[in-house]
């Protein structure tokens, strides 16, 4: 049996392929006033905060895609597995980051009220810094 997902983690699906630096104000449609926002390395709370967070983050994007892959859902709250593809001015330019994770939401009325992101941040940043990189690499490999 197939069931739909809420229209609130579709919304969610949209907006976040769809969100941009010039379209920054989609934030505002995607989540409540008081939304609480949490990830590896923020927390986050109310609309306000989380804008001007996604306005830092947007800043020098050349472009950010997400691809969705398996989810859980029903009317109060969401998870949501992914992987982001994006490609930023500052960070290793030229180079596409490939990155998963996970997002797990919780909704009320129609929009997200708490949003916790899971994702390697070892992955994302810190292998990527030269010579500490190269120590981290060293280590998960022996741990493997």
């Amino acid at each position: 049996m197939t069931q739909t997902p809420p229209p609130a983690l579709q919304t969610f699906k949209r907006v976040f392929n769809e969100l941009n630096w010039d379209n920054i104000d989609l934030v505002e449609e995607l989540y409540t006033p008081d939304v609480y926002f949490n990830d590896p390395i923020h927390e986050l709370k109310g609309i306000d905060e989380l804008t001007r967070y996604y306005i830092r983050l947007y800043d020098g994007v050349e472009k950010c895609h997400f691809h969705w892959h398996d989810e859980v859902a029903n009317d109060g709250q969401g998870m949501i597995a992914w992987t982001m593809v994006m490609s930023h001015k500052r960070f290793r330019k030229g180079e596409t980051l490939e990155m998963p994770g996970v997002s797990h939401l919780r909704f009320r009325e129609g929009k997200v009220a708490w949003h916790r992101d899971y994702f390697d941040m070892g992955r994302m940043i810190y292998e990527r810094v030269p010579l500490l990189g190269g120590v981290i690499r060293r280590i998960k490999k022996r741990l493997q």
